[in-house]
């Protein structure tokens, strides 16, 4: 599982690819401050979905997620961490058993 720094890294990259900005922090607000519009958000969220292989779903698409790189970084880190906790088969009904096996 990556960490919250190299995925702020890998978010970052991105951003300072996709807009010419110099000097931007990690907690500066990308949508009070003009940096980003609607449009580029959803190619955020799009380049977080394939880069780190989660799902954004409907519940996801809060602004306070994707805000700032550090806020996107956190979120990243949090949908990996989820991701990486086992299911207990005991968790499992029989029918989803039996597909998953």
């Amino acid at each position: 599982m990556k960490d919250t720094t190299e995925v702020r890294d890998i978010i970052r990259k991105f951003i300072s690819s996709s807009i010419s900005i110099e000097g931007l922090g990690d907690d500066d607000n990308l949508f009070e401050s003009g940096l980003i519009n609607s449009l580029f958000a959803i190619q955020l969220t799009n380049f977080v979905e394939r880069r780190f292989a989660i799902e954004v779903g409907m519940d996801d698409l809060n602004i306070e997620n994707f805000k700032s790189i550090h806020a996107t970084a956190i979120f990243v880190a949090s949908k990996l961490a989820v991701r990486a906790v086992p299911v207990p088969l005991a968790t499992l009904g029989r029918q989803e058993f039996k597909e998953h096996s």
